[in-house]
């Protein structure tokens, strides 16, 4: 889902070493009691220089923080200990919120594009000045290695840069006309609020997809956090609304709430903002959609995956095991590209596992913080709890456990990266088990190995490895694979910004961040103009 820096990809591989020790690595500390932790402990001075606070107002509304709900802790997903408190927006604070935003857009959208742009601009430099700050927050408050964190701030970087480029060049096209003396072209104008609802799994880079675009577009945004990510929600929000005070421009062109179900429903709900963007798993997208649909709204779905690795006979067996390794193992297996299965040709389907099984027995687990861990914990106590059902459930329909399969007895939310042999055709592997959980499988042939691919209800991601090039132009071609990522001789995660991200079928068919996805963020409009003194009408049509 995300593009992470070279620096990460370094960092996770180098980690990983063939050796005779077939057992995982896991940090001491986390097999031995952990003291509870406090925002005064010097372990989180740092969250002081990206505004947060032991208690923290969870909802940016009208230029002023405030927060009426619930106050919620935010919870270190390694020991399930308070990092600090953040307080949600009530009903209240929504329509406040939304009156003010809806104010806001109207003079947001008359600010010429390049001058968004150059608003833009400086929010990528703002993010540049805390990069370190809020990619550590990211691996603390989500759980992912810190490599990843900060190469998740880094994405938003990148896509500031590429909405600065955008904001000249939101061009419309001059169509002939058939008629004498006109003229016919497409404008596009803002759609005025997007509202952006993002998941745990990547708490600000989808946010980064979206406002981006969105604000060189012309439009406010309305975001909706994370529940259980909140301070990175406040932290982010601190900054943009930071460069927005900066150029005096209201503050309400960026409007945020922490919350949960009953704001993620009154976005859906609200006909002031003509384009919701929803991540999350398929379930709730549904409903969301179903929800924006029935007042004429517009939907950006980015929903669940199944993705899956093809190994060719002709494979570069070193390099397919490092991609399996990241893809399946990466962000502890929470990411909407997620490697979930693996199909091995029957000819080297031995050598590739037992490769296999040598580097995950070598992954270390751990402290997402620390410089060589490769595993850190999944995000919350029932992301566990929901890991070990789905291995039981695994078991009941024939999967064979290979390695790993149990939970690591910590403070933290700690399990172990598996490998499971089963069938294709087994009801778990339709499903999306958020966690380090890959399936192994056999094909015989290049065509049975594409219908295993396509067989499963999402469409997000996929990948082959092979030499061959009738290989290649057949697997993305239109009797291929069926998603909207389908790479080659690289994992099914870590997606460059400048393509547009998303998928077919239960994924939701959403596109965001490169390539012409700037095109759902506007409404087009075809003009037609007569600049002459007749009235010639279209198809030669003769009305009196």
């Amino acid at each position: 889902m995300i593009s992470l820096s070279l620096y990460c990809l370094q960092s996770f591989h180098s980690c990983v070493r063939l050796s005779s020790k077939l057992q995982f690595t896991i940090f001491p500390r986390y097999l031995s009691p952990i003291r509870k932790m406090s925002f005064a402990k010097k372990e989180y001075e740092f969250l002081k220089e990206i505004g947060l606070g032991p208690r923290n107002p969870g909802c940016y509304v009208n230029g002023a923080w405030k927060g009426n709900g619930p106050v919620v802790s935010s919870v270190n997903p390694a020991n399930n200990q308070t990092i600090a408190e953040a307080l949600e927006a009530s009903t209240q604070d929504y329509e406040e919120g939304m009156q003010a935003c809806s104010e806001a857009a109207k003079i947001w959208m008359q600010i010429p594009a390049p001058k968004r742009g150059e608003i833009v601009r400086q929010i990528g430099d703002a993010l540049r000045a805390k990069l370190q700050q809020l990619g550590r927050l990211v691996s603390l408050e989500m759980g992912k290695i810190l490599a990843e964190g900060i190469g998740e701030v880094q994405e938003i970087i990148d896509m500031c840069d590429f909405a600065v480029g955008l904001s000249r060049q939101l061009n419309g096209s001059i169509i002939p006309s058939e008629r004498p003396n006109h003229m016919m072209l497409e404008m596009w104008n803002p759609l005025g609020i997007v509202g952006v609802i993002t998941a745990f799994n990547f708490p600000c880079a989808v946010l980064g997809w979206n406002a981006c675009i969105a604000l060189v577009c012309g439009n406010c945004v309305v975001w909706k956090g994370a529940p259980t990510t909140p301070l990175i929600t406040i932290a982010m929000t601190k900054l943009v609304t930071g460069v927005l005070e900066s150029n005096n421009l209201p503050g309400a062109i960026f409007t945020s709430f922490c919350g949960g179900a009953e704001i993620g429903q009154a976005i859906a709900k609200d006909t002031r903002i003509p384009l919701v963007s929803f991540t999350g798993s398929s379930k709730v997208g549904l409903m969301v959609q179903q929800t924006v649909n029935e007042r004429y709204g517009k939907c950006l779905l980015e929903l669940s995956g199944n993705n899956a690795i093809i190994v060719m006979d002709d494979a570069d067996i070193q390099l397919a095991v490092r991609s399996v390794l990241f893809a399946a193992v990466g962000t502890a297996g929470q990411r909407c590209t997620t490697c979930r299965r693996l199909l091995l040709h029957e000819s080297i389907y031995q050598r590739v596992l037992e490769q296999l099984l040598v580097v995950y027995k070598q992954v270390k687990i751990g402290d997402p913080l620390e410089k060589d861990t490769l595993l850190g914990p999944l995000h919350t106590r029932a992301s566990r709890e929901n890991f070990e059902r789905g291995i039981e459930i695994i078991k009941s329909q024939g999967g064979k456990i290979l390695i790993g399969g149990s939970v690591i007895e910590s403070e933290g939310n700690f399990v172990q990266p598996t490998i499971v042999e089963i069938s294709p055709t087994a009801d778990v592997v339709k499903e999306e088990l958020f966690g380090p959980v890959l399936y192994v499988m056999k094909f015989q042939t290049l065509k049975e190995a594409i219908e295993i691919n396509n067989s499963v209800p999402q469409g997000l991601s996929s990948s082959i490895f092979t030499r061959k090039p009738e290989v290649i132009f057949k697997w993305i071609g239109p009797q291929g694979s069926d998603c909207g990522i389908v790479n080659v001789n690289i994992p099914t995660n870590g997606a460059e910004i400048g393509g547009a991200f998303g998928g077919e079928k239960a994924t939701g068919g959403g596109r965001e961040a490169g390539s012409d996805s700037w095109k759902q963020y506007m409404r087009r409009s075809t003009c037609t103009i007569n600049y002459g003194n007749e009235l010639p009408l279209a198809q030669g049509i003769n009305f009196g």
